[in-house]
């Protein structure tokens, strides 16, 4: 598995990838949400996209989007701490390690470039994310939970970086 920056032959890709893994959480078809999720092409130019390709069958397996300091894409992380949003990995490849790959990664990148935390939000109902998070050492940070919109909740987690 590579891990790498999108292409932008791959955002429809990528776009298709990330609704598949978040459909089973959307508000049903209408949710504003849904459109967000597949335009990687704005998230990318507006934060950054990052990928996990399987080399051999030359397929985009999963992707995670990195908000970087000044990205209108953060959303709950405070000065010095890295944030990262949408990791969705294609569920015909979910249970092989893609997004534990991807969470790595961010997080090293994050360590890499000097942050003293990374903060991240979470639906409340995404127990599989949510004990991934936790087996990577991320704790729940319940002062940091908001609502985005009536129905939506969501938790945050956060990491510290030695």
């Amino acid at each position: 598995m590579l891990l790498r920056r999108v292409r932008p032959e791959e955002y429809a890709a990528v776009g298709k990838l990330t609704v598949a893994a978040y459909e089973s959480f959307l508000l049903g078809p209408e949710d504003f949400y849904r459109a967000r999720l597949a335009d990687t092409a704005t998230r990318d130019r507006e934060a950054e996209v990052w990928v996990a390709v399987d080399e051999d069958a030359e397929r985009v397996l999963g992707a995670v989007t990195i908000c970087p300091p000044h990205s209108s894409w953060r959303e709950i992380a405070r000065e010095g701490e890295g944030e990262f949003r949408m990791l969705a990995v294609d569920p015909s490849a979910q249970g092989r390690g893609v997004g534990r790959a991807l969470a790595t990664m961010v997080v090293e990148r994050f360590r890499a470039d000097g942050d003293r935390a990374v903060a991240l939000s979470s639906l409340d109902r995404m127990f599989a994310a949510h004990a991934l998070y936790e087996r990577l050492g991320f704790v729940r940070s319940p002062d940091r939970d908001w609502r985005p919109q009536p129905g939506v909740s969501l938790i945050a987690y956060t990491l510290e970086l030695r």
